[in-house]
């Protein structure tokens, strides 16, 4: 365990090193900082971070840059996150209260979190599974065909043509849409199945064989295995972070739509702001980045996971500030709609 003194010079370095881009030595600390010790001290601090394996010397006579291991101690041991200011949560606000659907939300949200981090944003749609049904609505197509739209809490809308029915009128439709909706209205989407049960029998002879075939297209659409979407935005910012080699490789992870459910399934707490730094990230394309995420959700419910990925040097306090502000936010906007 590093003492005090330890502490603020591993801090000092990566502070000064993620504003620089440059190894950081011992007399620049001393210039920067007012650390309280003697530059010799310092070097010797610095030693002693070097041989722990929290800083390194990336080639002879250059300063120190930190390991995965000091970022994640410097992460570990943040005193605070920075807030944003009064200015920038208005603008948060503001720009997501103006969305006007789900899909929206999720681009806006996503412009604005690689905005405010200069990182690449990712960000989960609302799984079905962790949703409940908020309307079901019928509309007729023709003599012979319905559409059927089901629109959840979290904004989600799943629509699906069913054709071949027998002869479809406004007054079977109302009676329908009425059934389903005072069964299904306010059950989660996994409860529903049962919820539907016994449906058929509350309409008239003559009404139930469209219903039944409605209520079949209904059903596959509720235990259907949707793959979850993901949606990243601000990649532009890449070329900017310092990457050389590597950037191929962090390209082709994140444009592979299972890295990122993983990725995000991997993170632990969906309710806390989590931060994953270099080979604590599984998939070896992303070992030269971390990942900082947040779950976002209606109230104590979590629906899905949005965040940012770039280089280990980040600005972490920063960073951790703007993805836990825009997931609380994101969890308004949902909650009002």
């Amino acid at each position: 365990m590093l003492d005090d003194r330890k502490l603020a010079v591993l801090r000092a370095i990566v502070e000064d090193y993620v504003s620089t881009n440059e190894p950081v030595g011992s007399k620049a600390l001393v210039e920067r900082h007012r650390l309280g010790v003697s530059p010799a001290t310092i070097r010797n601090d610095m030693v002693a971070l070097e041989e722990q394996g929290y800083i390194a010397q990336p080639h002879t006579s250059a300063g120190r840059v930190p390991t995965d291991k000091g970022y994640r101690l410097f992460v570990d041991r943040l005193s605070t996150v920075k807030p944003l200011s009064r200015a920038e949560r208005r603008a948060i606000e503001t720009f997501l209260s103006g969305a006007v659907d789900l899909d929206e939300i999720v681009s806006r949200t996503v412009r604005l979190l690689s905005q405010l981090t200069r990182q690449v944003a990712i960000m989960q749609y609302p799984s079905l599974t962790r949703s409940c049904v908020q309307h079901i609505e019928l509309v007729p197509l023709g003599t012979q065909r319905v559409m059927m739209v089901l629109i959840t809490n979290t904004g989600r809308v799943e629509q699906r043509v069913i054709d071949g029915l027998a002869e479809v009128s406004d007054d079977v439709v109302d009676n329908l849409r009425g059934v389903l909706n005072r069964a299904l209205v306010g059950k989660w989407l996994t409860d529903a199945p049962e919820a539907l049960s016994g449906v058929t029998v509350q309409l008239p002879a003559d009404d139930r064989p469209m219903a039944e075939s409605v209520l079949s297209v209904l059903m596959e659409s509720l235990v259907e295995k949707h793959e979850e979407k993901i949606v990243f935005g601000g990649t532009a910012n890449l070329a900017a972070m310092g990457f050389s080699a590597d950037l191929r490789d962090v390209l082709e992870a994140l444009e592979e739509n299972v890295v990122l459910i993983r990725l995000l399934g991997e993170i632990g707490d969906a309710s806390m702001l989590t931060v994953r730094i270099g080979a604590e990230n599984a998939h070896e394309g992303l070992h030269t980045t971390s990942i900082v995420a947040a779950g976002y959700g209606i109230g104590d419910q979590t629906l899905a996971k949005l965040g940012v990925v770039g280089p280990t040097r980040m600005d972490y306090p920063g960073t951790m500030g703007a993805v836990r502000a825009v997931a609380r936010y994101v969890g308004q906007i949902l909650a009002g709609q």
